[in-house]
């Protein structure tokens, strides 16, 4: 009996025993499975909670790409400067560093106290304070030696020169992002990209160490075209300019006529790229007026007018053009010139008074479908493609669009909108021999050259020499004659005073646009440069008194800074007068093309007037396009369209003009070689075994000369040739 009661009584024990392995076997299984699962299924979870506890991961911002101009003037750097973070959790009194911070680095406590509460409650160990702070700042917070302050060394855009050429650099300010100009329009290349560090704090969160996870690669350096000591004279004359007329604003561009690279950009008026922009700045310092802002032309257009029928009229410089009393009707408008009548003048003339009956005369000779075809070829209603926001296109409507005067008024430079640089083009391709380039403001990238486009023809290289010494004749003998002229250069242009439409009123104002298109020296341009005052008023408003001084002191700096040899030899120069009337066989002061020994196609007899005076006026020719009012007479018998045929009625019209006779000695039995179709090596042979002095254009195959083969040769005369490909 007690036998089987021990027995009993073992038997017990061992299922209690058992019971308590068994537990302790799940315990341990429990154990084990919960390490598993911390360890193994959930470890990559609870690493990252484990590292956002003690680490924080921060970017490292890349330098912006540095802009330098074509000779390496810094004109866009990025310097090092110190930003400022805390650690809310290390802050015993918040009230106290909001006071601290707030009065050192001149923030809103209100807002800063609010800031560090919220990190504080979000467990945060990391709060921006202030980003880019100035070294005054920098200097009185680590004098106060706070643990719980970080510095942290970052980059802020710098424009050492300031105001210059602000237009075509733009800004950058908050973060990195660029706001205008070609930081806005190139920021992806500028920009670069960020690196990463990683920073390990303790459970005070504290700094331990740090670790560079990706290093921060710097943005692409840019050169530009600019010539920062152009751009800075370009920006001086034109504000004096636009100051000295009480205008608006104003704008000019200087451009290489054989590339088109633009050597300065400048606007008025301008701001200071390192400053934000504050309440009460001028609403437009910041816009870009050279291509962002279209305006009508004006006069200046009269250039397109003039080469289109050169190109596709039997319109010559000297066919007279009768322009009458100054006054021409047409359907629902008048048409006056700017100051009175002038009769029966050449082409010539028509471009060196800016006539606008003149102009509407011979774009009506052209033709409709010809002045809008070569209203595009020169560029007109579509953008350069110059790399800066917002280019504007201009204006030019299509054909369709076009209304019963609508040519009258795009001959004249009315009813077309364009920008400056789309007219410093315009003046390129009469500069360079009839070839239309692209703008250009980027010369390299990093080290690579930024790759040119192949210039088209868009003009025969004839047409771009008439024009050429036409615009001459603007200078000597025209509207551009007071202020455009050149000491030791020949210069040639086109004044434009374009009224300005108010479209509440919907009629011209009494408020102008005025611009002067101009390059030098005439036979060989080595610039182009283009003024316009915005705003002006009154006489002195008009493209010859207000564009047409702050050319010729642009022109003048910048042929002297490219040391461009003049081409008004000195003894010349000496002899200048400025009397306005001299007698016969006096020396004027103008020098032209044929002065310095060639032949200037605007140089005509003194009789020619007198013949020209002479023609009398043609009733008009109706047409469905331009047809003045009924029963009035217009004087001009060439009008688009009509059923007799154009060509004889301009033959009827036109009248002989005689070559003008120079008074320079002829040497006996030499004439003038034929030059034309030998390479340009034959050509300076010859001529140099002659003794004859050439002035060589273009490259190739000499396809035109002036004077003519077989004209006399006179002494000391210099004979131009026309070389292309």
């Amino acid at each position: 009996m007690q036998f089987w009661r021990r027995t009993g009584s073992g038997s017990a024990a061992a299922s209690r025993l058992t019971v308590l392995a068994a537990v302790l076997l799940l315990w341990a299984l429990a154990i084990f499975g919960r390490l598993i699962k911390l360890q193994v299924r959930e470890h990559a979870k609870y690493v990252a909670i484990a590292r956002s506890q003690q680490e924080h991961k921060m970017d490292i911002p890349a330098p912006r790409g540095t802009i330098v101009d074509r000779n390496g003037q810094a004109l866009a750097i990025s310097v090092p400067v110190d930003s400022v973070s805390v650690n809310p959790q290390q802050i015993a009194n918040l009230r106290v560093a909001t006071e601290v911070l707030g009065n050192t680095l001149s923030l809103d406590q209100t807002e800063l106290y609010k800031r560090l509460t919220w990190a504080r409650e979000k467990h945060k160990g990391f709060l921006w304070v202030k980003r880019r702070i100035d070294p005054f700042e920098t200097d009185r917070l680590k004098a106060m030696h706070l643990d719980w302050v970080t510095f942290h060394t970052e980059s802020q855009r710098h424009y050492p020169k300031g105001f210059t050429a602000a237009h075509v650099l733009g800004a950058v300010y908050k973060g990195e992002e660029g706001a205008g100009g070609v930081e806005r329009s190139l920021d992806a290349e500028l920009r670069g990209h960020m690196g990463s560090e990683r920073l390990v704090m303790d459970v005070k969160r504290r700094g331990l160490s740090s670790q560079v996870e990706s290093a921060a690669q710097a943005g692409q350096a840019l050169t530009l075209t600019i010539d920062e000591r152009m751009q800075y004279v370009a920006e001086r004359e034109l504000k004096a300019g636009v100051l000295a007329k009480h205008a608006r604003s104003g704008s000019a561009i200087v451009m290489n006529p054989y590339n088109g690279e633009i050597l300065a950009l400048a606007n008025y008026p301008n701001y200071d790229p390192n400053t934000p922009p504050m309440p009460g700045d001028d609403p437009i310092s910041r816009l870009d007026l050279g291509t962002s802002v279209p305006f009508e032309p004006g006069s200046v257009f009269k250039v397109v007018t003039l080469a289109t029928a050169l190109e596709t009229t039997n319109l010559t410089p000297e066919t007279p053009i009768a322009t009458g009393g100054g006054v021409l009707k047409l359907p629902g408008r008048i048409i006056h010139e700017s100051h009175h009548g002038y009769g029966t003048i050449t082409m010539s003339e028509v471009l060196e008074k800016s006539s606008n009956i003149g102009a509407i005369m011979i774009g009506t000779r052209a033709g409709r479908e010809n002045m809008y075809e070569y209203a595009r070829r020169f560029g007109f209603g579509q953008k350069t493609g110059l790399p800066l926001p917002a280019e504007s296109a201009g204006k030019l409507r299509p054909l369709s669009k076009w209304g019963t005067t609508s040519l009258a008024s795009v001959s004249m430079g009315q009813e077309i909108s364009v920008t400056s640089v789309q007219l410093a083009r315009l003046g390129a391709v009469i500069a360079n021999g009839g070839l239309m380039v692209k703008p250009k403001l980027i010369l390299k990238r990093g080290d690579k050259l930024e790759p040119a486009e192949t210039p088209v023809r868009i003009i025969q290289p004839e047409t771009a020499i008439k024009m050429r010494q036409m615009m001459e004749g603007v200078v000597l003998r025209g509207t551009g004659r007071l202020h455009a002229r050149l000491d030791g250069y020949t210069s040639g242009g086109k004044t434009g005073t374009a009224q300005i439409f108010d479209s509440v009123t919907h009629h011209y104002t009494h408020n102008y646009n005025a611009s002067f298109l101009g390059f030098a020296p005439v036979t060989n341009p080595a610039l182009v440069i283009l003024v316009t005052v915005h705003n002006t008023s009154g006489e002195s408003g008009q493209g010859s008194d207000a564009a047409a001084p702050v050319w010729s002191a642009i022109m003048t700096e910048a042929l002297r800074m490219m040391d461009v040899p003049k081409d008004i030899p000195q003894e010349l120069m000496a002899k200048k007068k400025p009397a306005a009337k001299v007698k016969p066989g006096e020396f004027s002061g103008e020098v032209a093309i044929a002065g310095l020994g060639g032949s200037s196609i605007m140089d005509g007899d003194a009789s020619v007037k007198e013949l020209l005076a002479q023609q009398a006026k043609v009733a008009v020719v109706k047409d469905p396009d331009v047809i003045p009012a009924s029963g009035t007479v217009t004087p001009v018998a060439v009008i688009a369209a009509i059923a007799a045929p154009v060509p004889s009625l301009m033959a009827a019209l036109s009248v002989p003009v005689a070559p003008q006779s120079i008074s320079v000695p002829v040497i006996p039995g030499l004439m003038v070689p034929d030059f034309r179709g030998k390479s340009m090596r034959d050509v300076v042979e010859e001529s140099s075994a002659e003794g004859i002095v050439v002035m060589v254009e273009g490259s190739g195959v000499a396809r035109a000369q002036a004077p003519l083969p077989g004209s006399p040769l006179r002494r000391g005369e210099r004979i131009r040739v026309l070389f292309t490909r």
